[in-house]
């Protein structure tokens, strides 16, 4: 027992967390934190007397002149103590001499600090250190104690919290994969049922072209060696309209032949585009891929919209086909929303112009274009091999709006994997397509008021 004194230290006071569940948001705000400050005039024997009636309290912060200099913590106040003459040394002797021997290291966080950040930062600590309590700053003037023990548990509840809702989230992926696949599966099936017929249309609209060429030439041949031909049939020409009929008959069945040739290339790109990749990638077409998602698109694709296709000659590539489509198709619709949102605000800007004193509005910019670039390049070894890597460059750009450095960032942010996992956006999944699976590289390039450009490189073997 430490022989009393007139006290002249207050009583340290609690600052109680919320009330409310703890979440992956929480910050130190939300914990129990000690409001315990004492000036370095003091002696050590009133601090000491207060941890021993206060068994919670981590420790005192240090000021001198109601400036914050420091902090001891209730083990380092101990450790001195034990030394030899350490009670007469630390006890009847201001704290100016205590902070004189004891270590001057400390964290100070801010208390809008998360609990997940301030553990990682805590636990980084030295050995010696690590089970210090944290300084909170609470304002210029306004220090807090946080105990680290308190600190560590309610970290571990948050890993809980984070590992119960990543459980959550793997579980709805896996069943929104299978409710993918089965959809990939149901619509891969339903373009071969298209396919079928299609194929026989296609197959014998050769035939009634060529019959109906010999018809029509039979016909002509009858009317050169009979120039008039009885009433009756000059009465049935008639009400056929039998020259009408003779010259609509090849175009009428020239565009039966364009529209199956078109549902077949909409089905097979059906089919592409659902493919379900085998357990190893096998070479294909990447130009046919990227032409497939463009017919799929072409519901979207309004006439404004100009597509040009800058393809260089390419070999086949191995890859994941229906993964590359699937990142195509995020990349692509991403250009048309922008282009198209684009138009409506150009429009809406045109239609309505600015009153007086408010801001102009933008000139329109060209027609709205997006444009698909493919090449091959090589790039030089950074290892001790000497072997230029070649690669694949599919490079897809747009003139629309582009896009703020704020958004920018967080679309780098989203390639994370601690940020994918908050939130599978479809460019992070593109990225984890084209990084992990492929051992590729995506690229965003933007510019507010003159485009985004995505760059996509596969390794080339």
């Amino acid at each position: 027992m430490i022989n009393p004194v007139h006290p002249k230290l207050p009583p340290p006071m609690i600052r109680e967390g919320s009330n409310q569940a703890l979440s992956l948001e929480s910050n130190l705000g939300e914990l129990r934190l000690y409001q315990f400050q004492a000036d370095l005039s003091c002696l050590g024997i009133e601090v000491a007397q207060v941890f021993e009636h206060h068994a919670g309290v981590p420790g005192v912060v240090l000021a001198d002149q109601g400036k914050f200099v420091g902090m001891v913590s209730r083990h380092r106040l101990l450790e001195c103590l034990i030394r030899p003459h350490g009670m007469e040394l630390f006890l009847q002797k201001p704290l100016r001499v205590l902070q004189s021997y004891a270590r001057r290291e400390w964290l100070i966080l801010p208390i809008a600090t998360s609990i997940l950040t301030a553990a990682q930062v805590a636990l980084r600590r030295s050995p010696e250190q690590r089970g210090e309590p944290i300084v909170v700053q609470v304002d210029a003037d306004t220090y807090l104690l946080l105990d680290f023990h308190e600190l560590n548990v309610a970290s571990w509840q948050l890993r809980g919290i984070e590992t119960q809702v990543r459980y959550e989230r793997a579980q709805v992926q896996m069943i929104q994969s299978d409710k993918m696949g089965s959809l990939g599966r149901l619509v891969d099936g339903l373009a071969h049922e298209i396919l079928d017929p299609v194929s026989f249309i296609w197959g014998n609209l050769s035939h009634v072209s060529a019959y109906s060429d010999s018809l029509i030439q039979l016909l002509n041949a009858y009317e050169a060696l009979l120039p008039e031909p009885a009433q009756a049939i000059a009465d049935l020409k008639t009400a056929i309209e039998f020259d009408f009929l003779r010259q609509d008959m090849p175009e009428a069945i020239a565009s039966i032949q364009l529209g199956a040739e078109r549902l077949k290339k909409l089905a097979t790109s059906l089919q592409t585009f659902c493919h379900i990749d085998a357990v190893h990638p096998k070479p294909a077409d990447l130009h046919e891929c990227l032409d497939s998602i463009l017919r799929l698109l072409k519901s979207r694709l309004s006439s404004e919209i100009e597509i040009i296709r800058r393809y260089a000659p390419l070999p086949p590539v191995t890859c994941y086909i229906g993964q590359l489509s699937q990142v195509f198709m995020n990349i692509l619709s991403n250009a048309v929303d922008a282009l198209l949102n684009q138009s409506v605000s150009q429009q809406i800007a045109s239609e309505f112009p600015a009153k007086p004193g408010m801001a102009p509005a933008l000139s329109a910019s060209s027609k709205p274009r997006i444009e698909i670039t493919t090449r091959i390049f090589s790039q030089s070894a950074a290892d001790a091999s000497g072997v230029d890597s070649r690669w694949v460059s599919i490079c897809i750009a747009d003139n629309g709006p582009g896009l703020s450095p704020a958004v920018q960032q967080q679309i780098l942010e989203s390639f994370s994997i601690e940020k994918r996992a908050m939130k599978e956006t479809s460019l992070a999944v593109s990225y984890q397509i084209v990084t992990a699976k492929h051992g590729g590289q995506l690229q965003l390039r933007s510019h507010p008021g003159i485009g985004t450009e995505f760059e996509i490189w596969l390794p080339l073997a």
